[in-house]
């Protein structure tokens, strides 16, 4: 977690100082720099690119995958990346997404996941799946737009009473660059125009066939002088008040699923309140899914929507039992199959729901045989520098001399990991003493508050025991 923290042992404010009313504290992910896998045009790894520092072979090997994928020739496979932890099997998932395009969905999930009290386990994996498919949806709608010059509602005797008046309808006007457009509305528009609070000299956005209303903000025109204002300015719309606009959604099955599944009564507060105490999960029927996928298929035989497959990265895929790797290799089959990323960092190992059956990597070697294997190598020295001066400028953070070699060294002799959790609390040390900048007695004073996992291991005893001695 990135903080800003300012401190004065002064009245006097430095120049270049942020108002505390102004700063913001920003959280970074652990994957924020990953941006892609780095390669060149020929499809060779750059040494650090993309955010991504090493693993050169791994990088190529998934680039190989994506330029799979794009052709359509990786159906009815999947990619499984083995090696131990901290060596970027994550961020190799992630940076397959980047590559495959800005809104292709990723779904992550840990194999424990799948253990639930609420739902199956087929299901918990079959969601998953679901979600990872992007539908991308194609809208051409007719629409007025524009500044609104007259706001003129028109008024008649009630047809139900003989007391007071109704709405019969209201003349509005709009103006863009192009022109201008008078316009003669129904009363429920009217009504929706009220709830908006629009008022003359707004920009609006009506949709001509559901009769929708939204205020885009305040036009331009009406802009003044004060340096905060709550109003949105915006400028003065192009083109003709009456335009057709294309509007593209993007949503995944998995939404499509859980919309048809658990419908709304209404948006009216008991409503929603009887939403929020409903049950938490509920399985969707195969019978439902096949429904769904009947009506998305009839929209893209229209040209009115395209599927986008996404990506499903499942860690710890040693962690699934039996049933769920057979319930695998189905949803691998299916026509509609998101592209498979599996992680793993063990061996040989039993494959859990059986009692003797030992596979390599603890899958079974039906579902193995599906898979392209990518091995993930430990950092050097070097490239945990790298990673680490790389983070540093991500978080904000300044190093002074010598940090970034006795945080490699750390890195070396404990994990990468562990030098990167270093990182946030020796900022705040330095920050606490009225510093900027990072200093190496400050990693010192982390590695006496904090410790690595084998310096860990080996003051703890194997039998569980505490023997004091930390």
């Amino acid at each position: 977690m990135k903080v800003t923290t300012t401190a004065s042992t002064s009245g006097a404010v430095p120049a270049n100082a942020v108002p505390a009313s102004s700063s913001r504290a920003s959280r970074i992910a652990p994957h924020s720099h990953i941006k892609g896998l780095g390669l060149s045009a020929e499809g060779f790894a750059q040494a650090s690119a993309a955010g991504f520092v090493g693993q050169e072979v791994a990088r190529e090997a998934c680039g190989v995958v994506v330029d799979l994928i794009k052709t359509r020739k990786f159906s009815g496979r999947a990619l499984l990346l083995a090696g131990a932890p901290g060596t970027g099997k994550t961020a190799l998932a992630l940076a397959i997404a980047h590559e495959l395009g800005a809104k292709v969905p990723f779904c992550p999930m840990v194999g424990s996941e799948v253990y639930s009290a609420e739902v199956k386990k087929t299901e918990v994996l079959a969601e998953a799946f679901r979600r990872a498919i992007g539908l991308r949806i194609k809208e051409t709608k007719e629409v007025y737009e524009g500044e609104v010059t007259e706001l003129t509602p028109a008024e008649a005797e009630n047809p139900l009473s003989g007391y007071g008046k109704t709405i019969s309808h209201v003349v509005i006007g709009l103006k863009t660059v192009k022109g201008t457009k008078q316009l003669r509305l129904d009363p429920s528009i009217y009504e929706a125009i009220m709830k908006e609070k629009i008022t003359v000299g707004d920009v609006v956005y009506i949709e001509h066939g559901s009769g929708a209303v939204k205020r885009v903000g305040r036009s331009d025109a009406y802009a003044s002088s004060y340096d905060l204002e709550s109003e949105t300015y915006v400028p003065l719309p192009k083109g003709d008040v009456h335009k057709r606009k294309e509007l593209v959604q993007d949503v995944t099955l998995g939404d499509l699923d859980a919309a048809n599944a658990r419908p709304q009564g209404g948006q009216d507060i008991m409503s929603v309140m009887g939403s929020l105490v409903r049950a938490g999960r509920t399985e969707v029927t195969e019978k439902l899914r096949r429904e769904v996928n009947k009506v998305v298929a009839g929209y893209v035989a229209q040209g009115v929507a395209e599927v986008v497959p996404g990506v499903v990265f499942i860690d710890e895929v040693h962690m699934l039992d039996v049933e769920c790797f057979t319930f695998l290799n189905s949803l691998l089959e299916s026509p509609m199959a998101p592209t498979v990323v599996l992680a793993t960092n063990r061996g040989r190992a039993r494959v859990r729901g059986t009692e003797d059956v030992v596979a390599p990597h603890g899958v079974p070697v039906d579902l193995l045989d599906r898979c392209l294997i990518v091995k993930t190598v430990p950092y050097s020295r070097d490239e945990v520098g790298q990673v680490l001066k790389l983070r540093a400028t991500v978080e904000g953070l300044q190093l002074g001399e010598g940090v970034l070699e006795r945080l490699s060294a750390e890195g070396e002799k404990g994990s990468l990991r562990y030098a990167l959790q270093l990182l946030a609390p020796a900022s705040i040390l330095a920050s606490l003493q009225g510093r900027a900048e990072i200093l190496e007695e400050d990693i010192s004073e982390m590695n006496e508050l904090f410790l690595d996992a084998r310096t860990s291991a080996a003051r703890i005893p194997l039998d569980g025991g505490f023997d004091g001695g930390l």
